[in-house]
């Protein structure tokens, strides 16, 4: 009994640095935003480590809107008040 007490003991002053450490590099939840304008367009750009997940137009004269991923692949976003408007992108024919 003494000995699993002791190993359990062990396990847990082994482990505890590892999850302070997990902890510490858990990335922040807050995403990185990058405003730029393109013609009579504000477009801001939402970041997490790197990965452009969202991006939100705001026309000049018009209501703003949300494109976001419609998979995981780059560059394939969507309107997200439009999400029936998926277009095939997959190559049927081939000469």
């Amino acid at each position: 009994m003494r000995t699993a007490k002791r190993l359990l003991l062990t396990s847990l002053l082994l482990l505890g640095p590892l999850a302070v450490q997990a902890q510490e590099d858990a990335p922040s939840a807050d995403p990185d935003v990058t405003i730029r304008t393109e013609g009579d367009k504000t477009i801001e750009e939402y970041r997490v480590n790197g990965f452009l997940y969202a991006i939100k137009v705001t026309p000049k004269g018009g209501k703003p809107y949300f494109l976001v991923r419609a998979d995981g692949s780059d560059g394939n976003f969507i309107r997200s008040d439009q999400p029936d408007m998926l277009i095939p992108a997959w190559e049927i024919f081939r000469w």
